[in-house]
């Protein structure tokens, strides 16, 4: 048996290459892809070559990139974080054949894969299988931006995941994948606003097609606009948490900007380039600001006994329930089979195509 995988051997080659499959041992199972969903930022920046595990070692005890070989260098064989698989031969009890559901082993027509070592997330009866590519990675980043909200206002008191959002002004900058998801997770829990900020107008449509409030950066100047609305008492103004979903400086340097006085930037982005045009000594120092990265490696200190992955694709599963439908109309752009996987990341990295969502079938 052969699987179809994609590998970057190259910035800017990528290919679709046969390799044996691997062996059905007992107690593993077999999953043949339904559909593999396309990030944007991470497997790009594979493709590009802009990756730092591709030029720097990352020292996992010190927490440190440092010099020396790189980590990952390439070929990179396993791209992609997004799969939603059918269970077509299994030698464990713990996982029926049939069974669709959601997994992260990279871009491939088929997967073995260990129960006890590998997540595995049934998919519900009522959920289109294709939105089960948010289910077990893409999902909870975004719910676990909204959970270090609310740990940054309750500690490790959080009860419910909108607990940092809930009766509050919330802004979102950006309009991907992460940016629309991430709002559409707060709006479900309660804030009492939400609006999208994003320089591209096809993405703010994609956003206002969702249900959801836009603004254009480009226009009047947004902090401006936000902090005349958003009032909370005499020389306090803004949004009380925004969440940094676009990974180039001037869009945390925004999101510092449209913040009340001692509020947070809750920050999902991925800054290949660095950030050098965020002003520390101007909004951050003189409003007592934090900032707060949240990636999905980790959720918030105290929170990993209750919080964990498995309740965090529960939630996105709840989200895709309510939201489902617009999602699948407006925030997947295109649906391609993995064929064309080669030509579809080789487009995206050099710009000449500017999807939302693609997904991969087969």
């Amino acid at each position: 048996m052969r699987d179809r995988v994609v590998v970057v051997s190259g910035p800017g080659r990528v290919e679709l290459v046969e390799q044996d499959a691997a062996e059905l041992r007992e107690g593993t199972f077999r999953v043949e892809t339904l559909f593999s969903g396309v990030s944007a930022g991470t497997e790009l920046s594979y493709v590009k070559g802009t990756n730092p595990y591709l030029h720097v070692t990352w020292n996992a005890d010190l927490g440190l990139f440092q010099p020396g070989d790189a980590g990952t260098p390439y070929p990179v064989t396993r791209l992609g974080y997004m799969q939603v698989g059918r269970v077509v031969e299994s030698r464990t009890p713990a996982v029926a054949v049939g069974t669709v559901g959601a997994m992260t082993y990279g871009h491939r027509s088929g997967h073995v894969a260990d129960p006890v070592a590998e997540r595995f997330v049934p998919l519900p009866d009522d959920l289109d299988p294709l939105l089960g590519v948010y289910v077990a990675h893409m999902g909870p980043i975004c719910a676990n931006g909204l959970l270090h909200a609310a740990a940054d206002l309750c500690g490790t008191d959080v009860r419910l995941l909108g607990d940092g959002v809930r009766g509050r002004r919330v802004a979102v900058v950006g309009s991907g994948v992460v940016a629309l998801l991430t709002a559409l997770f707060a709006r479900r829990h309660g804030a009492a606003s939400v609006v999208v900020l994003d320089p591209t107008p096809a993405r703010r449509e994609a956003a206002e097609a969702l249900g959801l409030e836009t603004l254009d950066p480009g226009a009047d100047d947004p902090a401006v606009v936000l902090k005349t609305r958003w009032n909370h008492a005499a020389g306090d103004r803004g949004a009380d948490v925004v969440f940094q979903c676009r990974g180039q400086d001037w869009a945390l340097q925004l999101a510092l900007r449209l913040l009340r006085p001692q509020g947070t930037v809750i920050d999902l982005a991925f800054y290949q380039a660095g950030a050098d045009a965020v002003r520390l000594g101007e909004e951050f120092h003189h409003n007592g600001l934090s900032l707060r990265c949240a990636q999905i490696g980790r959720v918030p200190r105290g929170l990993t006994p209750t919080w964990d992955r498995e309740r965090l694709s529960a939630e996105t599963v709840e989200l895709l329930r309510q939201y489902g439908d617009l999602i699948r109309k407006h925030l997947v752009s295109a649906v391609v089979p993995l064929e064309e996987a080669p030509a579809v990341l080789t487009d995206l990295a050099e710009r000449r195509r500017s999807d939302l969502q693609v997904v991969l079938t087969g």
